[in-house]
């Protein structure tokens, strides 16, 4: 890839715009003995916390330097700051802006001159400077200093050493990176969830729409936050990344587009974002220019670093770095440097997670990224080092996962996630690459049964298996767990379709592996089945074979699955069976696995009558859960913690933990326990404290546990007093309804029972219970009833298709909107 070049833009014509960040004051004023601070000529929106940490750093350091990505409000957050603290200077405080300035040999007389200062003496400038400074207390604010760096390093060091009293507020996008410096990094505007956006009065909270509204109403006489635009609005502040600049140039283009329109269009940011104030500097008056500001003072090697790191989505270590940015004009061994000059010169922002450092960008900054890539022609190539490094990644942590590292592969599998989807979507849609996308997805499978994404994983698995026919192991893998995830979410029929395909190949292929899996994945169907004998007999074979071979973690689930089939057989050898599936996992510190161990053991203690024993275990199995992102293990535990203290006579703390099993599951995306036995103990469970409690009692009870957050859930699980509920859904329900969803719900609003819906759908009864049993916690309601309600309250017809562009709709076309919700025409 040659270097870019974006045009005849010279860094010198960045140097002569950098007037201001954010375009919203002007530099007009009148110098007083007091000092001279621009008047403010636009309302000055947020900061309040960043204020107060610059006062509080100006009170213990003499030197206190904002820096932060172009366009992202540093001069206003110092100017602002300097007119609030000026009284505590008695020679006043004074703005000395260079961003007009060229030559680094003009920054001391151009701070002469803004202090009003005549420079006729045949002295040195400095040393009229100093000699003028030395017995004064003053704030000097240097504004945009990112183009003079040395000279402005040399400058304030000289200064501070002569003038005890002097104090010096730096805007930059770079550290000055002298002794003494106190650096704050100015951060975005808030910016509220553009998925779940707050009603419009509390969205003006959020510094980023107070902002947008703000500018807004100058542009348009008036501009009041409506219900029909929050979602609109939250998206565009979200998109935007919460940038001042992007904010102000956004909504002057209202003039000529509506919020929904304006927020569809936002894709391609930076060209939309082009028409500023006209008395503003070049560089404010659209977004690219103010990042091609930082583009001009980087390095070549930062350059290639820029574009290349683009490809990341919602952050990365420094291992993807090297792996993905190591090539032609860039060494490994020079990554590293490249992003501490990125991160110095405020390209990247750095996140400490528990061990291990991250970098991102901002997406404004990483779209113009894409572009230097795409016009360097190395798109395709750095994408496809992206997917390699994940798909290796992905690889290492289901090799190692069986081990004292679950919780910690865990957790970098969260905070990869973006990056997985990237690669995944990038196997997708390029030819010859879908093989390498099922290497990828079915690594993930263990990890994503805890982190509550098994649509998403079906998701992949049904594009990529419908895309790639090629009879390899990697195909033979993906069906396998897509059928498992199938049996998870209750759809019984691919899960049999799957076990067949995956039965054949396994044959074709002939290889141990595949043909070991293909057995156990054949049990699973049969103890879903409730066919108790075909179950442990092919439970049994699946771990003789997976005992043959050298995969842990197989020849555990296989035990886990054995044992399971024994409990709910009543077999004598259940409890044995699973003792041993606990002590693998203490062998080798697997916790997370350690918990399903757990709620194995408490199940099968449970079933002999014992709730002694049982309830202990399963409490151990849901403090170990709580610390990770296990929600399925979570859930499990949860509602055999119900079975349990309900048959102790504890009925409303039972009731509670149904309720709370219920979000649980939910978030796991299982409407119920899916194996059948399972939903028969929750129902036998649920009419019991119906009789005991009386259906009031009872339903206020679930209510309650269902209001708990998970954390909550837990620690009222484990005998410590919950924290005060927080609600888990938004303030409206939700706007949109799966296409099964909304056929369920018509339905069920005709009167239909669960039989009548199951025969119309051509469903099982316990699928449609389970559709029945998630609308009633998703939208918060204790009767079909209520449901039946709200759709004839809150749902009318939508004339015409489902328009995937209009923003308030999410979800899939259903042929129903929300009334009051509804977006206007534009």
């Amino acid at each position: 890839m040659a270097v870019v070049q974006r045009g005849t833009r010279r860094r010198s014509d960045c140097r002569n715009e950098c007037i201001e960040e954010d375009g919203a004051s002007s530099m007009a004023g009148s110098r007083r003995d007091a000092g001279w601070i621009p008047a403010e000529v636009t309302t000055f929106v947020g900061r309040q916390r960043e204020m107060s940490q610059a006062r509080t750093l100006l009170t213990r350091s003499r030197l206190l330097t904002l820096t932060g990505a172009g366009g992202i409000g540093k001069t206003r957050l110092a100017l602002r700051v300097a007119r609030d603290v000026r009284r505590s200077f008695p020679d006043g405080a004074w703005v000395v802006d260079l961003g007009p300035v060229e030559n680094e040999a003009l920054v001391a007389q151009t701070v002469l001159a803004a202090l009003g200062l005549d420079h006729k003496s045949a002295l040195p400038v400095i040393t009229v400077l100093v000699d003028h400074l030395a017995d004064k207390q003053l704030l000097l604010v240097l504004d945009n200093c990112e183009h003079l760096l040395n000279a402005s390093a040399v400058l304030v060091r000289t200064l501070l050493a002569a003038a005890p009293g002097l104090k010096v507020l730096v805007t930059s996008r770079q550290s000055l990176g002298i002794d003494a410096e106190a650096l704050l990094t100015v951060p975005p505007l808030s910016t509220p969830n553009p998925d779940r956006p707050p009603p419009p009065k509390a969205m003006l909270r959020y510094a980023a729409v107070q902002l947008f509204v703000e500018r807004a109403s100058a542009v348009l006489g008036e501009f009041t936050l409506s219900e029909d635009d929050r979602r609109a609005v939250a998206g565009i502040c979200h998109r935007l990344d919460g940038l001042p600049l992007a904010i102000e140039l956004a909504a002057a283009r209202l003039r000529v587009l509506c919020p929904q329109q304006l927020f569809t269009v936002l894709g391609d940011r930076l060209a939309l974002l082009n028409q500023g104030s006209r008395a503003a500097p070049a560089r404010q008056q659209t977004l690219r220019a103010a990042i091609d500001c930082s583009f001009d003072l980087c390095t070549p090697q930062e350059q290639w670093g820029w574009a290349r790191l683009s490809v990341f989505c919602g952050g990365f270590d420094l291992e993807a770095a090297e792996a993905v940015c190591a090539g032609e004009e860039l060494a490994r061994e020079q990554v590293l440097g490249v992003i501490s000059e990125l991160l110095d010169k405020s390209v990247l922002t750095m996140e400490i997670q528990p061990g291990l450092g991250r970098y991102r960008m901002l997406e404004t900054i990483r779209e113009y990224g894409r572009d230097l890539l795409r016009l360097g022609g190395e798109e395709a190539v750095v994408q496809r080092r992206h997917r390699d490094h994940y798909r290796e990644f992905a690889a290492r942590a289901e090799a190692d996962w069986f081990s004292a590292r679950q919780e910690t592969w865990s957790t970098r599998l969260y905070l990869e996630r973006a990056n997985i989807r990237a690669a995944l979507e990038f196997c997708l849609n390029t030819p010859h690459e879908v093989d390498a996308g099922l290497v990828l997805a079915t690594s993930l499978w263990g990890n994503a049964l805890g982190a509550g994404n098994l649509d998403e994983e079906r998701r992949w698995f049904g594009q990529a298996l419908a895309r790639d026919t090629e009879p390899t192991p990697a195909r033979a893998r993906a069906l396998r767990v897509d059928g498992w995830l199938a049996l998870l979410l209750g759809d019984a029929s691919t899960a049999q379709a799957r076990l067949d395909a995956c039965q054949d190949l396994a044959k074709r292929l002939g290889d141990a592996e595949s043909l070991a899996h293909a057995v156990q994945f054949a049990g699973l169907i049969a103890l879903f089945r409730e066919d108790f004998p075909a179950a442990v007999r092919l439970l049994e074979e699946a771990f003789d074979r997976h005992r043959a071979t050298t995969d842990l973690w197989a020849e555990w689930m296989a035990l886990f699955f054995l044992a399971l089939a024994y409990c709910l057989t009543g077999d004598p050898r259940a409890s044995a069976m699973a003792e041993q599936c606990l002590a693998l996992c203490d062998a080798h510190d697997a916790r997370w696995s350690r918990s399903y161990a757990l709620w194995l053991l408490g199940l099968q203690h449970w079933l002999c009558g014992d709730t002694q024993r049982a309830i202990p275990l399963l409490q151990e199995g849901l403090r170990i859960v709580r610390s990770g992102r296990n929600l399925l293990g979570v859930a499990q535990c949860l509602e055999a913690l119900a079975w349990a203290t309900a048959q102790d006579g504890r009925g409303e703390q039972a009731a509670a933990f149904l309720g709370a099993a219920q979000t649980a599951w939910l978030s796991v995306g299982i409407a119920l326990p899916s194996l059948g036995r399972l939903l028969h103990y929750h129902s036998e469970c649920e009419a019991r404290l119906r009789g005991s409690l009386g259906d009031t009692a009872y339903t206020a009870a679930v209510k309650r546990g269902t209001k708990l957050t998970l954390d909550q859930a837990t620690d009222y699980a484990l005998g410590e007093p919950p924290t005060p509920p927080t609600p888990l859904r938004p303030e409206h329900p939700p706007t949109a309804l799966t296409r099964r969803q909304r056929q369920v719900i018509e339905l069920l609003a005709q009167g239909m029972t669960d039989k009548q819906i199951a025969a119309k759908l051509v469903l099982s009864p316990r699928t449609v219970e389970g559709h029945v049993y998630r609308l009633l916690a998703v939208l918060g309601f204790d009767s079909r009833t209520q449901i039946a309600t709200w759709v004839v309250e809150n749902f009318a017809p939508r004339q015409g298709e489902h328009d995937e562009s209009d923003p308030l709709c999410v979800g899939e076309g259903n042929g129903y909107e929300v009334k009051r919700v509804r977006s206007t025409t534009c």
